[in-house]
């Protein structure tokens, strides 16, 4: 059995508009992979498996609860050491709030950000 997807919708006397949560999360990672201190995703596929996502398929670190008074994001980042992970953290929540609020026109609730871990740089290369 398929898993039942979300959607946004809008209708008027010129028809209706559909937006799927999958677009919905999409925007809403790649608003927060645009801040600084963010080194990536965080999947978890059942208890076992868990690794860290890059840019392709980096929306599945993205969940959604999408009801009749707007949407709630939960996003779930590996953060960059040397950030300040609170900074990190609001500055997530406010990309993803504005992106979304501009791009679909819904109603954000909250963006819960998780960080499930922290990455270290990697070392700059000298020319």
């Amino acid at each position: 059995m398929g898993e039942s997807k979300g959607y946004i919708r809008s209708a008027d006397e010129k028809g209706s508009i559909n937006i799927s949560e999958d677009v919905i999360a999409v925007i809403a990672a790649s608003a927060a992979m645009e801040v600084a201190g963010v080194n990536g995703f965080f999947y978890s596929h059942g208890k076992e498996i868990t690794h860290k996502i890059g840019k392709k398929g980096f929306a599945k670190g993205v969940n959604l609860l999408i009801d009749e008074d707007g949407v709630t994001i939960d996003v779930h980042i590996i953060a960059e050491m040397g950030y300040s992970v609170n900074e990190v953290g609001v500055n997530i929540q406010n990309a993803v709030v504005s992106s979304v609020q501009d791009a679909v026109g819904a109603k954000v609730n909250a963006v819960n950000v998780h960080v499930r871990g922290v990455a270290l740089r990697r070392p700059r290369v000298k020319e």
